[in-house]
């Protein structure tokens, strides 16, 4: 049936939910159908929040996979009967945009409900406060057509969220909740498409893919985003993790463990001494003006502030309490952390993945697939690991990788990039360096955004973890914005 269906004009999809195929016939309309709904219930705490939901809706009119490229809707139903929740009502009230992408996956839409220890999700818990939820699914790495061409590397998945953000805006006038309000929310390769979503609005690079899928002629910049251990600037995560990393050679990823061979640590050293390069170029300041750079050690201000980061959020930590005695990387005198030493404190938390880390020199890292094309699964995306390569492999178009890359766009001409934004790496998330984290939030405070940035304590990688405080942090950025 998809292959007639790319002959004739029609496109398939199977619902799971319903045991049905959905078979839409030549252009998908892209004006939300308001009837098109179920009304539910749900109860937590001593809320019961009814709502309508309007799911799997395929939110560009030429589809290349209708499994994916839909979106789950939810309002509650006060909004629909001239009601307020609270300072909301159905003009004004705030669209949260979660996403569910992983390792640059496939990924269908969230929907509202309760996670593995019985607390609400994100979804849920913004919609007991009023928020309309549009979630949006997306197309990745691994996705294939019939006739086995792949159909979803890169720059796939931040060209269908911003398609559905454009839905999203197409439709602003009938549907309930402000298109000038959308946040975005995700965790890792989510995380770095959230971060995409709110560096890279309205930028032409991205209009040829948007316009070959059908989406909306509107425009896709939102409001805020939230991203959790984003990630995210791939390009240069290899220099990154070994500037942090170098010199701890065990490694454990994805249940291998072993130790880096004498090739891998030349490879670790080689790609240490490319960073501050990286850091240098950027032009990086503390807010009073210090310039954030490297030596060609690898020390300087830049790793200073880095390590203010995380004596900051042990001393978070201390004040709630927690006992940080064993721990020998930290200084703590008279209940204050003092520093850290952070050799000591990067062998505590250990080495995840052997080098280079991203960009594999034999093609089989999960971001390699991502930089693949329609004919090939994975290539390269730096110089060096091209150059480097056991597997003869060959390199991304350049305008592909800096795609994928929110520092490329933030603040510049043509972009409407997000103005405020909440970013979160855990103190024990190793699965890319502390400082993509903190070179993206330096460059966004830099250029003049709102940027809330954290690096808890105790957290490895992972999100969603802190939710009150993430809506608490919406609603600010709400009543700063009137």
């Amino acid at each position: 049936m998809r292959d007639l269906g790319t002959a004739f004009g029609f496109a398939v999809a199977y619902d799971s939910s319903t045991n049905s195929t959905v078979i839409t016939s030549g252009k998908v309309s892209l004006v939300f159908n308001d009837k098109d709904y179920t009304i539910k219930t749900v109860t937590f705490g001593d809320k019961t929040i009814t709502y309508r939901a309007y799911e799997n809706i395929i939110y560009v009119s030429n589809p290349v996979d209708a499994n994916y490229q839909i979106m789950n809707v939810y309002i509650p139903e006060e909004y629909f009967e001239g009601k307020n929740i609270g300072s909301y009502n159905a003009a004004n009230a705030p669209i949260f945009l979660p996403n569910k992408v992983g390792g640059y996956m496939p990924a269908k839409p969230d929907s509202p409900g309760f996670k593995q220890d019985g607390s609400p999700n994100a979804s849920l818990i913004a919609l007991s406060k009023g928020y309309v939820v549009a979630s949006p699914g997306a197309r990745g790495r691994t996705l294939k057509a019939e006739n086995g061409m792949n159909t979803g590397k890169a720059p796939a998945c931040i060209v269908d969220l911003k398609a559905a953000v454009r839905y999203l805006r197409y439709n602003d006038k009938i549907m309930p909740g402000s298109a000038e309000r959308i946040i975005s929310n995700g965790t890792s390769a989510g995380g770095a498409i959230s971060s995409l979503l709110g560096a890279t609005g309205n930028n032409a690079d991205y209009e040829p893919y948007l316009e070959e899928i059908g989406a909306a002629a509107t425009r896709d910049d939102i409001f805020a985003a939230s991203c959790y251990c984003p990630i995210t600037n791939l390009d240069n995560s290899d220099t990154a993790y070994e500037w942090e990393f170098n010199g701890v050679n065990e490694f454990n990823f994805a249940g291998r463990q072993g130790t880096l061979t004498e090739e891998q640590i030349k490879v670790s050293n080689q790609l240490k001494a490319m960073f501050p390069a990286y850091v240098n170029s950027l032009g990086l300041k503390k807010a009073d003006g210090t310039p954030l750079t490297l030596d060609s050690n690898g020390n300087g201000p830049f790793k200073d502030y880095v390590k203010s980061f995380l004596i900051a959020s042990a001393q978070k930590a201390l004040n709630k309490g927690v006992n940080l005695s064993a721990i020998d990387a930290l200084t703590i005198k008279d209940g204050k952390v003092v520093d850290i030493d952070f050799e000591k404190y990067i062998k505590y938390i250990t080495r995840m993945k052997p080098t280079p880390a991203f960009d594999a020199l034999d093609l089989s890292s999960w971001e390699n697939s991502l930089f693949g094309t329609a004919t090939v699964d994975s290539q390269h995306f730096t110089k060096f690991s091209k150059e480097n390569s056991t597997k003869d492999g060959t390199l991304a178009d350049a305008k592909i990788i800096k795609m994928m890359n929110p520092m490329y766009y933030i603040g510049t001409k043509g972009t409407t990039t997000a103005k405020y934004w909440r970013i979160r790496h855990g103190a024990m998330d190793r699965d890319t360096s502390f400082a993509i984290p903190v070179i993206l939030a330096t460059k966004l405070q830099n250029e003049g955004y709102d940027v809330d940035f954290e690096i808890p304590w105790g957290v490895g990688h992972g999100g969603d973890y802190d939710l009150e405080e993430l809506f608490n942090w919406i609603e600010e950025t709400v009543k700063k914005a009137k």
